[in-house]
């Protein structure tokens, strides 16, 4: 299947991305807002007509020989029964093979093409992964706003607005000020702007790159910011890195570290802790357009098909 065309999606807490691909050559792509992962109430059926809608925007039409649809989806271990259910309505939908994952594992896939090693990924969460060379999984963070993704663009982003909130209550002054200026007209205002936004995780995480634009220009606070996110990250990977014979080398992946600023600082910081850090071969998309085009790989038990069986 690996000159077959098909279906890949990746789909976070941000964003939507579906692509159709013919081997490497992306044909078409469209793209819309994120999900909430597939652990809430009707995961599998909600993410399904996401995808479907969004795969309907694709500036180009879907061939009769499709081959597969291969979904990377965030919150996939949150419900094995979500993520199966989504399997085979995709396959239901399009009657092709279906293969769905999560954002974290396909990530994985698309950086080290299966092969065993540690990833990080830095977008609106924050997760580290290890698959070991028995396709066994070893994770750090990726627990969600609430109760992790320390380091990630929200966190960076929800510590930039509250350094902005300690600034209006007397605290230390920053640019962050001004630049927060651009989302509301005082300060006072932030509380209910987030509240209102529909998705708080993401607006946060749109402030990071202000944020970190603000530290690279020299803001003692925003730079406080961004430098205990690359402590916080670097004990993230060190976390799924632990163990003489573990190799100690780190694919990087995710929106925030499209900053050379920030990612140069966090390759400081893994430098500093013994970490090496390595090329990424692929991202998401990569990674669900392997799941979907190859069986028996390293990180299969990890890996939801529809469950028919359909011919190798």
């Amino acid at each position: 299947m690996t000159d077959h065309v098909v279906l890949v999606a990746d789909v976070g807490k941000s964003r939507c991305r579906v692509e159709l691909r013919r081997g490497s050559e992306v044909l078409g792509a469209s793209e819309q807002h994120g999900f909430p992962g597939l652990g809430i109430e009707d995961g599998g059926t909600l993410a399904c007509t996401l995808l479907v809608d969004t795969a309907a925007q694709l500036p180009v039409t879907i061939p009769q020989d499709l081959a597969g649809f291969g979904a990377a989806v965030a919150g996939v271990e949150a419900s094995t029964e979500n993520s199966l259910e989504l399997a085979k309505l995709l396959t239901i939908h399009y009657g092709v093979p279906s293969a769905v994952l999560s954002d974290a594992t396909a990530a994985h896939l698309g950086a080290l093409q299966g092969a065993p090693g540690s990833v990080l990924i830095v977008g609106t969460g924050a997760v580290a992964f290890r698959f070991d060379d028995l396709g066994y999984l070893h994770r750090s963070d990726g627990w969600g706003p609430l109760l992790g993704d320390r380091g990630s663009g929200r966190w960076i982003g929800q510590h930039g607005l509250h350094a902005v909130l300690d600034a209006y209550d007397g605290g230390a002054e920053t640019t962050l000020t001004a630049m927060a200026g651009a989302l509301v007209e005082s300060p006072e205002h932030l509380p209910a702007w987030l509240a209102d936004s529909g998705n708080p995780a993401r607006a946060m995480a749109r402030f990071a790159p202000l944020v970190l634009q603000a530290a690279q220009a020299g803001d003692d606070v925003a730079q406080g910011i961004v430098d205990a996110a690359c402590r916080i990250l670097t004990d993230t990977v060190l976390r799924v890195a632990k163990g003489d014979d573990v190799d100690r080398r780190v694919a990087l992946l995710g929106g925030v570290l499209n900053s050379e600023f920030f990612a140069e600082l966090l390759r400081k910081s893994l430098a500093s802790a013994g970490i090496e850090v390595v090329a990424a071969q692929g991202d998401g998309l990569d990674g669900a357009a392997l799941a979907v085009t190859r069986r028996g790989l390293l990180q299969e038990r990890y890996i939801h098909r529809d469950g028919t069986n359909w011919p190798e």
